[in-house]
């Protein structure tokens, strides 16, 4: 298998780029190997393809920066993994061993991962949202499209049914705060007797003790995975958008609700078309003589390409607009529309024959050949 090469030296850009620097570099070789301008090659096929995967990265800026401390390791979706049943990538790849007491320490405070700062530990707590992303092309966002996505999230260990407990068993009430997770002490001061609870430090402040942990979560009753979600990605969704996913967060506690996902959505950078709220703009070269004369020209959309009538004196730079053929207002459903920008393409090799053509083109219209230092009008010194 051929060795993948450097992201930066695909999109021809240094490490010190920006966004704004590695979205050019994309479209600039995104527009060169294109399947469409390349119909039938293979290599330019393939390039494409490793200069999405490029971009995908580096747009990225959580990739980007695993990439950059890892290189390829640290975007393969399998980096960070403990084998079966053990690895979750997204807490730097611990495996099946690992102790979850500072992540659970940090998502649900207090010492022994559950509850020791709060007033109420045995309250259901709602479950930490989680953040994510995914990548997709412009025609995907603009059409809509389903995705698969790796998440790491804590889950309720199924092992012992998030009791903590190993099978055969049951967490027994803590015997020092009765179940409440906090005891009270009293102080006698000048002012009287001062009252004051803390969480129980015999339980953890969690109300009940674990005699015989379960050896899959270590008596916490929850465990830290990776899962796999199809999301559906909305037409019109635009770069940097966040889908609300429900109920795809980490589990909540003492059946509380779970936490939600939020997905931010990239949308690679087309080489044709550039979007404007629910507009598309894209560009169209002519020649002279179409210009001139008129013609039925092929424009491309995302639907496909579409006949349109150049009319005759087309200038360059004139804008004209395909109704409805924008990207569709993802509240609404309304589509925008695409505007066309016309160039006239004016040839740059001419031979004496063509040359001749032109000049006395240009007599037809009361022009003089031109002469040193002087200003002759005719169709090509007309102001339009």
């Amino acid at each position: 298998m051929a060795e993948k090469r450097d992201y930066y030296e695909v999109l021809g850009i240094d490490k010190s780029a920006g966004a704004d620097e590695i979205k050019k570099a994309y479209r600039k070789m995104a527009k060169q190997y294109h399947p469409d301008l390349n119909p039938g090659d293979k290599n330019a096929e393939a390039k494409f393809k490793e200069i999405n995967e490029a971009y995908e990265v580096l747009s990225d800026d959580q990739k980007k920066a695993r990439y950059d401390q890892y290189g390829h390791a640290g975007v393969d979706p399998n980096f960070g993994a403990g084998g079966a049943g053990g690895g979750f990538g997204g807490f730097g790849g611990f495996g099946e061993d690992f102790d979850l007491g500072d992540i659970f320490s940090s998502f649900f405070g207090g010492a022994g991962g559950f509850g020791g700062r709060r007033a109420n530990p045995n309250a259901p707590q709602r479950g930490e949202d989680l953040r994510s992303t995914v990548t997709v092309s412009f025609e995907e966002a603009a059409k809509g499209c389903k995705r698969k996505i790796n998440v790491n999230k804590i889950d309720v260990c199924r092992e012992c049914g998030g009791s903590g407990a190993a099978k055969g068993s049951s967490p027994i009430t803590c015997p020092e705060c009765h179940g409440t997770g906090q005891v009270t002490t009293q102080q006698r001061t000048p002012f009287g007797i001062a009252q004051t609870q803390r969480p129980c430090q015999r339980c953890g402040g969690r109300g009940k003790i674990v005699e015989n942990p379960c050896p899959k979560c270590r008596g916490r009753g929850r465990v830290a995975k990776q899962v796999s979600l199809e999301i559906n990605v909305p037409a019109g969704i635009d770069d940097r958008q966040i889908l609300n996913v429900r109920g795809e967060g980490n589990k909540g506690i003492n059946g509380g609700p779970p936490g939600d996902l939020h997905v931010v959505v990239n949308v690679r950078p087309h080489p044709f078309f550039e979007r404007d709220g629910f507009d598309v703009w894209c560009e169209v070269h002519i020649t002279f003589v179409q210009a001139a004369l008129g013609d039925t020209i092929m424009v491309p959309t995302l639907d496909g390409k579409v006949k349109y009538e150049i009319p005759a004196g087309t200038q360059p730079g004139t804008v004209f607009k395909l109704r409805g053929r924008g990207i569709q207002n993802i509240r609404t459903k309304s589509k925008g529309d695409q505007l066309v920008r016309v160039f006239v393409d004016v040839p740059q090799k001419l031979n004496s024959e063509q040359k001749d053509i032109l000049l006395r083109f240009n007599e037809s219209f009361g022009g003089q050949p031109p002469t040193p230092g002087e200003e002759k009008k005719g169709f090509f010194k007309r102001k339009h």
